[in-house]
């Protein structure tokens, strides 16, 4: 019996995702964004030099064909990805119509979304009277603060010291289907926070909003910070996803960092979080040589995400790369015979786009343990037909929509 391991790289795209003309940044179509081939321009361009120098260096992932995947999944080039493929490597496109977290993870884990995310469009007032009078009676508050389009980070800087005054919870969203909560751990409370977020979060689900977000921050005026206490409580998948697959045939399943959350818990038997993405690549190493035969492992990193791409800077997300690539170096070395890992991603976050949000692009699909092997252009359903063939699963008969790499010859 073998082990497998899926790592999603945040935001990760490369790029040539055939309908990026229907999805919009700023009002500008995703068409040619590419996160990953746009860095490594930059990086060799001498634009990306903050912390960091040269062109962009990920020998590890290049060897298992990352910089290949650029060139099949867009026609462009990453320079310094050039190396000669020694793992099984392609493209996978998205169906699911959003370019966000839930709709990523959850295609890839056998499930495309089969319904149209709810958004809240209007830059100001972005909430409708009704639900701003619910969250503020569940607050037990008189009203909200914010209800409106906003930066994580700024927010709590423009309103932090109203929402200690007051004791008002600050709420907001962006152009992701999202309700994201933001209070202070010590005048609200932390718990306080959490259980607001869970009392809310059946009416959002219900208008099909994809996840309400705790946020919760400390400080004092002009030194706010947010914690590592994120919460996310997602909208539960429409049907039994890779880890059910994998924890209903008695297997252990391992979730690394968001993962917990993006599947409401589900078919989860142990959770591994991390105050960042540093703690959940020793999490990742340590499991490499700890998880159990016949076991899954899914990881998420999302500081490329999270920390680089939202906030469009090209030296952060490529530093973070070169970091994730030594990490994926120490990973692979824990390796045993017969198991197998694939390193993808859910969406594009391209920093050198316009707007703030993901963007619409093809994912690397980058696999160790299938030999030397180009894989084409697959779907994100394919991602979970391997997993689920390589651990021997039984997929039920209605999702049963991917197709398994484990097919295709090696080259």
């Amino acid at each position: 019996m073998t082990r497998a391991f899926l790592i999603v790289m945040d935001s990760v795209g490369i790029g040539g995702a055939p309908d990026a003309d229907a999805f919009f940044n700023d009002g500008t179509p995703d068409t040619g964004a590419n996160t990953l081939a746009h860095i490594a321009q930059a990086c060799a361009q001498g634009r990306a030099e903050d912390g960091r120098s040269g062109p962009l260096r990920m020998p590890t992932l290049d060897r298992l064909g990352l910089g290949a995947a650029v060139r099949l999944a867009s026609g462009e080039v990453a320079p310094g990805l050039g190396a000669e493929p020694q793992g099984a490597w392609g493209a996978a496109s998205e169906i699911s119509k959003g370019k966000d977290t839930p709709s990523g993870h959850w295609e890839l884990a056998g499930v495309p979304v089969p319904w149209d995310w709810g958004y809240f469009p209007d830059k100001q007032d972005s909430f409708p009277p009704d639900l701003v009078d619910f969250v503020a009676r569940c607050a037990g508050t008189e009203g909200i603060l914010g209800n409106c389009h906003a930066s994580g980070t700024n927010i709590i800087e423009d309103l932090g010291d109203a929402h200690i005054r007051t004791g008002w919870p600050i709420c907001y969203t962006s152009v992701d289907s999202v309700f994201q909560i933001a209070a202070h751990e010590e005048t609200f409370g932390l718990e306080r926070l959490l259980q607001l977020c869970r009392d809310i979060a059946p009416r959002l689900h219900g208008m099909k909003i994809g996840r309400v977000i705790a946020r919760p921050f400390t400080g004092s005026e002009g030194r706010f910070i947010r914690t590592p206490n994120r919460r996310d409580f997602a909208i539960a998948s429409p049907a039994p996803t890779l880890l059910d697959w994998t924890h209903d045939a008695g297997r252990t399943t391992h979730a690394i960092g968001k993962i917990g959350d993006i599947f409401s818990h589900r078919g989860i038997a142990h959770l591994h979080k991390g105050k960042n993405d540093a703690d959940l690549m020793d999490h990742l190493v340590r499991l490499g040589t700890e998880a159990e035969e016949g076991s899954l492992t899914f990881a998420n990193f999302v500081e490329f995400d999270s920390l680089w791409g939202h906030r469009r800077n090209v030296s952060g997300y490529a530093r973070a790369l070169e970091w994730f690539d030594r990490g994926a170096a120490r990973f692979l070395e824990t390796l045993r015979p017969g198991d197998l890992a694939i390193f993808t991603a859910d969406h594009g976050n391209d920093p050198t786009w316009a707007g703030t949000d993901h963007t619409r692009e093809r994912v690397p699909v980058l696999a160790a343990g299938l030999g030397v092997r180009a894989l084409g252009q697959v779907g994100f359903v394919d991602v979970a037909a391997s997993v689920a063939g390589h651990l021997g699963l039984s997929v039920p008969a209605m999702q049963k929509t991917g197709n398994s790499f484990l097919l295709h010859s090696p080259v």
